[in-house]
């Protein structure tokens, strides 16, 4: 099974899986799950191939949809749950193939399409980090600066560092061979009538007006909203307008 942070205490409200984006893990989001935390149990994963879970040479979101599915039922059989990037993809195709598992959605920032850019170079700027010249953090965050990576994704990757052992928390020769497949979504028939709440960044572009009759031929009560001033990151740049966001849609 994934690994999980546990946050809180089971209490009279559905308990709340976060599954995180592509590169990330469970710690980036303890913030908002402590906080969260004060209403309703929080079990944030990290995905397969990243952080303390186990790595693997499948990377599908049908896949990633199973391992969501094998918590869910491990915590009693039905949550709600906040999907970000990769792991709102992931969170989709849980509800589509387990809709009984799911009670209420966030799909943070991403839809149910392919996406015609990638993020392999970032796989790059890690696979390009010389640990021999590697004994704390910031020496790592240098190195990414220097292969042209802005300042806040150096610091989010470096989250995933495994400096004792002289390297990642992320299994980048899987993400880079699934890269394909990570930027796109699973063509399908199906649908999920549940409460769905697409949360985007008011900069972001990654979910456009004209990706709304696709996300609604799959979702037909999903609901839109914006961070303003937030991009693809919105939970780390705008925590508090997202806390707010989730705890409203989630009690509703």
């Amino acid at each position: 099974m994934l690994n999980t942070i546990v946050h809180g205490q089971a209490t009279d409200k559905p308990s709340l899986l976060i599954a995180h984006g592509l590169y990330g893990s469970a710690r980036n989001w303890g913030v908002i799950c402590k906080r969260l935390s004060d209403e309703r149990q929080v079990v944030a994963v990290d995905m397969r191939n990243h952080g303390q879970s186990a790595w693997t040479q499948g990377h599908s979101y049908p896949e990633m949809a199973e391992d969501l599915a094998e918590v869910i039922i491990a915590h009693g059989g039905q949550m709600d749950v906040i999907g970000h990037s990769m792991g709102g993809k992931a969170s989709m195709m849980l509800a589509l193939n387990h809709p009984e598992l799911v009670n209420r959605l966030i799909v943070a920032d991403i839809a149910p399409v392919p996406y015609g850019h990638s993020q392999i170079q970032f796989i790059e700027a890690m696979r390009a980090v010389d640990f021999d010249q590697v004994e704390r953090r910031p020496d790592v965050e240098s190195q990414l600066a220097a292969a042209g990576v802005e300042p806040a994704l150096q610091s989010f990757f470096t989250q995933s560092l495994d400096i004792p052992n002289k390297g990642w928390r992320l299994n980048l020769d899987t993400l880079a061979q699934h890269m394909p497949k990570i930027m796109s979504f699973p063509e399908t028939v199906a649908q999920w009538p549940g409460a769905v709440l697409f949360l985007s960044g008011g900069t972001s572009d990654y979910v456009r007006r004209e990706d709304r009759e696709t996300i609604l031929a799959r979702f037909p009560n999903a609901r839109f909203a914006k961070i303003p001033g937030a991009g693809h990151w919105l939970h780390a740049e705008k925590p508090r307008e997202f806390e707010a966001n989730a705890r409203a849609f989630l009690n509703a």
